[in-house]
């Protein structure tokens, strides 16, 4: 292994990044309090990337896309993704926070989200875009239940990010491309072991979607992420996985299946670092109806009446955070994604 690229890595670990970016031919940059900066003076060399490549199991020759994982000689973990542009070799580097932090300290709805993984099933899922703390957050619900209860938890992840030490409860984490072919693959390999709890790194398909629906439906809870900015996009995206003439059946199972979405985003604080943000709803009463018929607008609106804690829009977050100092008026106004409707909600006006 290169020794320009482990001195870069740890380049990269000093200085807290979240990612480091290499690429052939190119000087290595990485990513500090979301700000982009040079890592080193020299260009990555052909053959240092060619031996990372090999050392995360892939071909250089060969292979194309792929998402896997490298522990350096610090013992530090990455999610790696090997890729190709312009007929060069690149990877991206994303530190694994091997810690697991508990929930209080993220600033999450602690209360609401240690009441859904008590469900004795049905289907949570936490979403939000790349890099806005998925994983950590359902780690860190999961470690909540790991100190609280007797559960047999399966992982499926691509690639394993936090590892988990049997407690109370006993953990079995499979790694997608290591462990099992593929999300679907490992969720419906799960139902075999026995498991209360299955966690789904990632619901990208329509199989794993429908397997996922399946668990819940046959007495597991299931914590999944998505890609998706909002409760509203949620819905929409997850409905969307589905065949149109399935669809109809697919949301009356969602309806009485889904536990609760809880979307997040993390922005720049107003004292730096990063500030997390939620959006969250809770499955119960009118909103299970809203769902079944997908009557999306309607959820929003009720969620948006804020005479029930359970259920918040962003919206009423950022106001939150800007009024507790945690966000610039600025930052939350622009993540608001309506500046005016912020600026009337700062003032209490509806």
């Amino acid at each position: 292994m290169s020794s320009m690229i482990e001195a870069l890595i740890k380049a990269a670990y000093d200085h807290k990044a979240s990612d480091l970016f290499l690429s052939e031919g190119n000087i290595a940059r990485m990513k500090v309090g979301g700000e982009l900066m040079t890592a080193g003076d020299d260009p990555v060399e052909t053959e240092d990337i060619e031996a990372f490549w090999k050392r995360c199991g892939a071909d250089p020759d060969y292979d194309g896309d792929r998402d896997t994982s490298y522990v350096a000689h610090n013992n530090v973990r990455f999610r790696v993704n090997l890729h190709r542009h312009l007929g060069k070799l690149g990877a991206v580097l994303r530190q694994i926070n091997t810690e697991i932090p508990n929930l209080e300290s993220l600033g999450l709805p602690v209360e609401l989200l240690t009441k859904w993984v008590q469900s004795a099933s049905g289907i949570v899922l936490i979403t939000g875009p790349t890099g806005s703390g998925k994983s950590t957050t359902l780690a860190s619900c999961l470690e909540w239940l790991n100190n609280q209860l007797s559960k047999h938890v399966v992982t499926i992840e691509d690639p394993i990010e936090y590892l988990f030490e049997s407690k109370k409860s006993l953990f079995t984490q499979r790694e997608v491309h290591t462990d099992t072919d593929s999300f679907a693959r490992g969720l419906r390999s799960s139902l075999r072991q026995a498991p209360d709890v299955i966690l789904v790194g990632e619901i990208r398909d329509p199989e794993t979607a429908q397997i996922a629906l399946q668990s819940a439906e046959t007495g597991h809870l299931v914590l999944a992420t998505l890609h998706s900015a909002n409760v509203s996009e949620t819905v929409e995206r997850l409905t969307n996985l589905f065949p149109s003439e399935e669809r109809s059946s697919q949301l009356l199972l969602l309806s009485n299946l889904l536990v609760g979405i809880c979307c997040q985003k993390l922005l720049p604080g107003a004292n730096g670092g990063l500030h997390l943000v939620t959006e969250h709803v809770e499955n119960t009463g009118v909103v299970r109806t809203y769902l079944r018929e997908s009557r999306i607008p309607e959820i929003i609106d009720f969620m948006a009446r804020g005479d029930n804690p359970n259920n918040k829009l962003f919206m009423h977050s950022l106001v939150e955070s800007a009024q507790a100092g945690h966000l610039t008026h600025e930052e939350a106004a622009t993540a608001s994604g309506n500046e005016s409707d912020f600026d009337r909600a700062m003032r209490g006006i509806s």
